[in-house]
């Protein structure tokens, strides 16, 4: 808008510029602008500077750190990128540049064409058959979501459900819904609920798969292969609510349901709660119908029955003199039973009587006695035989030794090595021997070696 002024007044040239930025920024606060990136420069703060240019122009711009650690696309000299931003000056050099907010790859029709690529490979293998897809169950008892915990749609699926069906039980699969990981984790977390789904108190009956809202690029994820064959190989059945109602991704053909968004798939798949209550009430008027008319019948019965029915005090009176003549007849029974215990105890008492074990054991007493002593007597026998045994050998082994011939006056005669010499012959003039005697060694001098007598 024009700046209210003096025209004789007269501005500095900081003046000037900051006008001038002000300017800018309320005409111009939020653009998209399509360019080829050059001149790109990570500064150390952490801010990117660079040039977007096409054919006939270019325009400086800059983002800030704290919005390009959120890029998708770290961008390179020679990129063709979009860049969302408004028009600023920078008021020190006077120059007036793009202050970006969002950066992206151009080409969303490359997106696109790649999509519908896709779309119809896999539709050729079968995998959007109409004939595959599963009926929901009406009334799941346990529903596992795979979506992200920090948007907002599964605040919204949560809250249908306590509205429609707070019975219902739900396992959350966290993940990632955008972003270079977010398809392996989809995939992983669909692969993982089928696993566990058994293992559940109550098991996983249904799935949901989806997110909330975004540009065709935040979607992207839900047309990744891997996330198609993963909804496909499930064997639960599974709804996918991807986006708004006018998003279609490649999660909406495979999967057995598509909803327009995720608080439409919790109502897709939750029965109503009121809808039930209505139905209940229905049915259990009808049940109260069929018992009142079922007692009637009964009460009908029963009168007919009475008239029929003998006075109890006869029928008691008869089963009480029954009762009198048991009675006499248990009595008589356990009298003779207990006589003929008596005669068998008494039996016993005299056999056993007979065979009292005392005498038996004062016998084996005695003759354990006797085995002690006789072992006794032969280990002491057996000792003394072979103490003198021992003393024979003893002096048998003192005979042969030969320390008893060195005291007997005689020499064992060896080599310095430890050889014991017994030939003249192998020993020259000059060799230093040992002799061994009874009581010490003596080192020896060979003078001269001579044959043994004839």
């Amino acid at each position: 808008m024009p700046i209210d002024r003096d025209p004789r007044s007269v501005f500095s040239v900081s003046q000037l510029n900051e006008e001038s930025r002000r300017l800018l920024e309320g005409a111009l606060p939020s653009v998209w602008v399509e360019g080829e990136i050059s001149n790109f420069q990570a500064a150390s703060s952490g801010h990117w500077y660079f040039t977007l240019k096409d054919a006939g122009a270019q325009v400086r711009c800059a983002m800030f750190r704290g919005r390009n650690i959120r890029a998708r696309l770290r961008p390179a000299n020679g990129d063709s990128v979009l860049v969302r931003g408004g028009i600023s000056l920078y008021a020190a050099r006077g120059e007036y540049q793009l202050i970006a907010e969002e950066i992206e790859a151009a080409g969303l029709g490359a997106l696109q064409r790649a999509f519908e690529a896709l779309r119809r490979r896999l539709a050729a293998e079968g995998l959007f058959d109409e004939a595959r897809k599963r009926p929901l169950p009406a009334y799941p008892a346990h529903l596992g979501v795979v979506s992200s915990t920090a948007g907002a749609a599964l605040h919204d699926i949560l809250t249908v459900l306590r509205r429609r069906y707070p019975l219902l039980r739900v396992t959350v699969f966290p993940v990632m819904v955008q972003g270079a990981e977010a398809p392996r984790q989809i995939a992983a977390a669909i692969g993982a609920a089928n696993s566990l789904a058994a293992t559940l108190d109550p098991p996983l009956d249904v799935l949901l798969v989806g997110r909330g809202g975004g540009s065709a690029e935040d979607l992207q994820a839900f047309n990744e292969e891997s996330v198609v064959r993963a909804i496909h190989a499930s064997a639960l059945p599974v709804v996918s609510a991807v986006g708004h109602e006018t998003d279609v991704t490649l999660a909406d053909f495979v999967a057995d349901r598509r909803a327009a968004t995720p608080s439409a798939a919790a109502e897709l798949i939750s029965p109503d709660q009121e809808q039930l209550a209505s139905i209940v009430g229905a049915q259990g008027m009808r049940l109260q119908q069929v018992i009142l008319r079922r007692i009637a019948q009964h009460g009908e019965r029963l009168r007919w029955l009475s008239r029929r029915l003998r006075h109890p005090g006869a029928r008691l009176r008869d089963q009480a003199q029954r009762l009198d003549e048991l009675d006499a007849r248990l009595r008589t029974v356990l009298r003779q039973r207990l006589r003929e215990a008596e005669s068998r105890l008494a039996n016993a008492h005299t056999r056993l009587g007979a065979r009292n074990p005392l005498a038996t054991l004062t016998d084996r007493e005695r003759f354990l006695g006797q085995l002690q002593r006789r072992l006794q007597s032969a280990i002491r026998a057996s000792l003394s035989a072979r103490q003198s045994r021992l003393a024979a050998c003893a002096r048998l082994l003192d005979s042969v030794s030969p320390l008893a011939t060195l005291d007997r006056g005689y020499a064992i005669v060896s080599s310095p090595e430890g050889e014991v010499i017994q030939d003249a012959a192998t020993v020259v003039r000059g060799t230093r021997i040992r002799a061994r005697l009874a009581r010490g060694t003596l080192e020896c001098e060979v003078l001269e070696a001579l044959p043994p007598p004839a």
